[in-house]
């Protein structure tokens, strides 16, 4: 798997935005406030609530940014902080 550097976290980020239909700098800025408000509110209901079956289980969560992908993503979003 490659690594996330700024080409790919910049992919990403317009990946999801596009997705999200928000901005990818307003999507950044909600991600590194630990906001998921333009998340939530363009997702549809299966997927809102899978997101928030994981953010409610700790076990789940802890595993999953455990893993070096999720660490380096988070790196990359708290970069300078």
């Amino acid at each position: 798997m490659a690594d996330l550097n700024s080409g790919n976290m910049n992919e990403l980020l317009s990946a999801v935005s596009r997705k999200l239909g928000v901005p990818p700098e307003q999507l950044k800025r909600e991600l590194e406030a630990g906001k998921f408000d333009s998340a939530l509110k363009n997702m549809k209901p299966a997927e809102e609530a899978k997101f928030n079956q994981i953010l409610n289980n700790p076990q789940f969560l802890d595993k999953f940014m455990s893993t070096p992908q999720a660490q380096a993503l988070y790196k990359k979003l708290t970069q300078g902080k």
